[in-house]
């Protein structure tokens, strides 16, 4: 049995009319009847009662109507799923983004625009570390990423999408917490820190180790965590300063001052990575709101 079977079943069901169903599919009449007759003769049933007169539909035929019309139903919604899969239009699209990505507005507003223009795909959304982000790009674990600078392995490409200065989180009693001007990165060279674990993958570990040592000083890092909101928590809690992207001033945590860094070099980079080839239609789309927004 072939769906054209069904089909030529269909028509002539719908219009109990041979010579109008022909017309309707396009063919003859001639080889229609024989159609249905080889597929009466496959199904083992009489799907019409034929008279010279008029053509009606036996149980049999009323009851495979039905069956047939959500086969084929069926059929053109899986054809429909394949099209929209290509154009990008349905599926899952995994992205990965440091815990800073989302505090800045031009992410969050790529996001709601590609929910609004394809809301049949599910947006898979990974917190994950910089180092992470570059790898499960590169191994296709995800499709996108949103990282800080760091190292990325060859087959990637890699876009700024925006810069933002760095600053110090300082307790409020701290010292260098009162007033509101910036201040530099000497400053803070008998501190402890509180920071991400090297071992973290963190594009701004690097960073503020080459800061600090322009600035004359290896940091003390007193404290180490994986969260954002562990490290400012832990500044909250008077047990060190750190130095964070200007995003997370956003975050207002009692007990925590946050002060600009004049020192040059002292702004923080989030980039787009992508595979050079092979990105899905829905990645394409993502990465063009990026870009735009």
């Amino acid at each position: 049995m072939e769906l054209r079977h069904l089909r030529y079943f269909i028509a002539v069901a719908e219009e109990l009319h041979f010579g109008r169903a022909a017309q309707q599919l396009g063919i003859s009449q001639p080889p229609l009847s024989q159609q249905i007759q080889a597929l009466e003769q496959e199904l083992g049933a009489r799907l019409f009662e034929r008279t010279n007169r008029r053509v009606e539909l036996s149980e049999a035929g009323r009851l495979f109507l039905e069956e047939a019309r959500q086969v084929l139903a069926q059929v053109e919604k899986a054809a429909d799923v394949a099209r929209r899969a290509q154009l990008g239009e349905l599926g899952e699209l995994k992205i990965g983004f440091t815990s800073s990505a989302p505090f800045v507005s031009k992410i969050p507003k790529a996001i709601q625009a590609f929910r609004q223009r394809f809301p049949a795909v599910h947006l898979n959304l990974k917190e994950m570390s910089s180092r992470d982000i570059a790898e499960g790009v590169f191994d296709e674990s995800i499709e996108i990423g949103l990282m800080r600078p760091m190292p990325v392995p060859q087959g990637l490409l890699v876009t700024e999408l925006f810069r933002e200065p760095l600053v110090a989180v300082l307790n409020a009693s701290h010292p260098l917490a009162l007033g509101s001007e910036g201040l530099h990165m000497a400053a803070l060279a008998h501190e402890p820190f509180v920071f991400f674990p090297r071992s973290y993958g963190s594009g701004l570990h690097a960073q503020l180790l080459s800061l600090a040592r322009q600035a004359g000083f290896n940091p003390h890092f007193a404290q180490e965590a994986g969260e954002v909101l562990t490290i400012i928590g832990l500044v909250a809690a008077g047990l060190g300063v750190s130095v964070l992207p200007a995003s997370f001033q956003r975050m207002r945590i009692e007990g925590v001052v946050y002060r600009t860094l004049l020192d040059d070099g002292a702004m923080s980079a989030v980039w787009l990575v992508e595979r050079e080839q092979g990105g899905s239609a829905m990645a394409k789309a993502f990465t063009e709101l990026l870009r735009t927004a």
